[in-house]
């Protein structure tokens, strides 16, 4: 099949890449996501069903999205998730078909998954020491991700990756041992600058474990340390080790990447954000559901991107020089719009 065309914003971004959450709802509360227990959730009767978000990613795929990625909330709460990768498997346009968990259902269903033929999984993993688990998640679930981590690999994924917010004060003294497990079960490390963004409200920039403070740790640890200056529009940094193991860094708060960014995020109800620091996003529920056709669902999309400006994080980053940069929504204002929340967009 002939690649479609990219679509190009005002900065020459191409729309390639999208994340697609398939529920709101997350089984943990991470610190630096959902510090709260209760919440505004989403009407259960406005979410998707997989139908919809199928016709909406084929109407993506034609547009030149190639890339998917499953989130949530927690994504493998949604029930009957392998029939959605199967329809998203048919699609011959997609290349990549990767969603990512925070682990704890991951040794139930990751057989499932990759009988339904995803591609790729991402699993979140702060902390190898469970209490330091408990008191970031408020959950007791710690030893579930690990198996998850091992049943992923049992069942035959190739490529894992184990994403790690990086925060001072809590994991800054477990990079080494992250690495090491890595190697152990053959999986890339990935060291994300913990961001001002969504439920993150008690955020402050010295709460930030920074690239260069990762990188200081592992040089002093390892030695040398190589960058891989891949062409790639992939948000994470890769880097090797003297040994020849690869990890990678997100320095979306310190070194902001907008400027090549292809990404743009799908929400449970059919909400669809630009950029991850946009407070308003384009419905596409409504005319879906209203009977648009998918041509005019696809105009409305084209003229969308094409007029899409935004680079939320390099103007986050530019508050630093007034030292006025804080969260970037209070408390009451996610209680207000659920959308604003990280596990209502994807993350």
């Amino acid at each position: 099949m002939t690649p479609a065309p990219y679509l190009t914003d005002v900065f020459d971004r191409p729309m390639t890449n999208l994340r697609l959450s398939v529920t709101d709802r997350c089984n943990l509360r991470c610190q630096y996501c959902m510090p709260e227990e209760d919440y505004l959730w989403l009407p259960r009767e406005d979410l998707l069903t997989f139908e919809e978000m199928n016709t909406l990613v084929g109407l993506f795929a034609e547009l030149g999205v190639e890339k998917i990625r499953l989130t949530g909330g927690e994504p493998l709460l949604r029930r009957d998730l392998p029939l959605l990768i199967r329809m998203l498997a048919t699609n011959p346009r997609l290349n990549d078909l990767a969603l990512t968990t925070n682990g704890v259902l991951l040794a139930d269903q990751a057989a499932d998954l990759f009988a339904a033929g995803l591609h790729r999984v991402t699993i979140s993993l702060d902390t190898l020491r469970p209490d330091r688990f408990t008191a970031l998640t408020r959950r007791t679930t710690h030893a579930r991700v690990l198996q998850g981590i091992e049943a992923a690999r049992a069942v035959g994924f190739k490529g894992l990756k184990l994403d790690t917010v990086a925060m001072q004060g809590y994991n800054d003294d477990e990079l080494i041992d992250l690495i090491e497990y890595g190697k152990q079960v053959d999986a890339e490390v990935r060291f994300i600058e913990y961001m001002d963004v969504g439920g993150a409200t008690h955020w402050r920039m010295d709460k930030v474990l920074t690239r260069a403070d990762i990188l200081g740790t592992l040089s002093h640890h390892y030695g040398p340390i190589t960058p891989l200056n891949e062409n790639s529009r992939a948000p994470a940094e890769r880097l090797m080790l003297p040994d020849k193991t690869v990890f990678g860094i997100i320095a979306s708060t310190t070194a902001p990447f907008c400027r090549s960014c292809d990404r743009s995020r799908l929400t449970a109800d059919g909400m669809w954000y630009l950029c991850l620091y946009a407070t308003d996003g384009l419905d596409l529920r409504q005319p879906l559901r209203a009977g648009a056709s998918p041509e005019a669902l696809k105009s409305l999309v084209t003229r969308t991107w094409q007029g899409r400006t935004d680079r939320g994080a390099e103007e986050r980053k530019a508050l630093e020089r007034n030292g006025v940069r804080g969260a970037l929504v209070q408390l009451e204002g996610l209680r207000q719009d659920p959308h604003l929340e990280m596990h209502t967009r994807g993350g």
